[in-house]
């Protein structure tokens, strides 16, 4: 099994976030600036599996994830 490389972020000016419609629950994960306020998308999460490739693709704390609707 091969390692996974982290790609990493802009931690000082860039949060993870997960913006989920409040009308057919799609969840997309991505950076949101924390200056301009605008929205990175990364990737579509369909489920647990997709989350932890997010977490673990961009070296993120699960914890450190806002959800925003």
């Amino acid at each position: 099994m091969r390692k996974r490389k982290i790609i990493p972020y802009d931690k000082e000016n860039k949060i993870p976030v997960i913006k989920a419609s409040i009308c057919n629950g799609e969840q997309v994960a991505g950076f949101k600036d924390l200056k301009t306020g605008q929205f990175e998308e990364i990737m579509l999460i369909r489920n647990d599996k997709d989350r932890q490739e997010f977490v673990s693709k961009y070296g993120v704390n699960p914890s450190e994830i806002k959800k925003e609707y």
